[in-house]
């Protein structure tokens, strides 16, 4: 397999945007997700923040299993508040703007104490395609924020006011290389990187062949597998399932490989979380 690399010009400009106006920031929301919470933390922009504080948000948390809990209780033992949320559920409103009122509380009291009133301003960071436009719209209560399925959709900076808060929207923002290549296959899995450089048969294998090991019962459920076989039997077997056969019996692997990614990526093979809280927990030092 290739080498995964992704880190397109508008990036850059993007993180001296960022650069420019964390001084007019009180504090940061880092939206990571909940599916891949190690994968989707880029400690490159992190360090731009210094010691302001920083929110993390497990997002699109519906589609994620315990594991993600584990992550949760693991930052916020860092000394991190962290929640675990839907962005496209309205419930989680209320969960977020509590959350982001504890961080500015002893800003706001000083501030009261002055006789200012003062509206907080955060700025909204992650990697593409975490949701971080969708948890703005989800604070504004309205489509302030372009949002879309694919990484890369928001390319510029832009302030967005949401009740009590000002938002800063930001570009979806890779580290400039992938260190770790298991983690950079998750990003592929997810959506996070754009589809469009990659292999989708070797993506497609490498997540068969880990949810083989993580989740066999999910692939065995989605796809009427009685075994868990080598990577490329349960493309075929996946194939079988859907339907996708060419004339004279063979598979149509590409259309197999579309499905497999698309079914992950949608929930339709279970709540999954592809990393283990425990082996991460540097990512989160202070």
């Amino acid at each position: 397999m290739e080498r995964i690399q992704w880190f397109p010009g508008h990036m850059t400009k993007a993180m001296r945007e960022m650069e420019a106006k964390k001084d007019l920031c009180d504090g940061v929301v880092c939206v990571l997700d909940a599916r891949a919470p190690a994968a989707t933390v880029n400690r490159n922009l992190l360090k731009l923040f210094g010691t302001k504080p920083v929110l993390y948000v497990l997002n699109k948390g519906d589609l994620a299993d315990g594991e993600a809990d584990a992550f949760v209780r693991m930052i916020e033992g860092k000394g991190h508040p962290c929640l675990k949320c839907n962005a496209m559920n309205g419930n989680s409103k209320r969960a977020l703007a509590l959350k982001m009122q504890a961080i500015t509380r002893e800003k706001r009291e000083r501030a009261q104490a002055k006789g200012i009133r003062k509206t907080f301003r955060f700025m909204v960071i992650g990697i593409p395609n975490t949701g971080k436009s969708t948890l703005i719209n989800l604070l504004s209560g309205e489509k302030k924020a372009k949002t879309g399925d694919k990484a890369g959709v928001t390319r510029e900076t832009r302030w967005i006011r949401c009740g009590d808060f000002d938002l800063l929207d930001t570009p979806g923002t890779m580290p400039p290389s992938f260190d770790d290549q298991h983690l950079a296959l998750h990003l592929a899995y997810i959506g996070s990187i754009n589809d469009d450089i990659l292999h989708t048969d070797d993506i497609a294998l490498a997540l068969l062949e880990e949810l083989g090991r993580l989740y066999p019962e999910n692939l065995k459920a989605r796809y009427g597998l009685t075994e868990i076989g080598a990577p490329l039997e349960l493309l075929e077997g996946a194939c079988r399932r859907m339907g996708f056969l060419m004339r004279g019996g063979g598979f149509d692997y590409e259309r197999g490989e579309k499905a497999v990614i698309d079914d992950f990526r949608k929930g339709k093979l279970g709540k999954i979380t592809l990393e283990k809280a425990s082996e991460y927990e540097e990512l989160f030092e202070k």
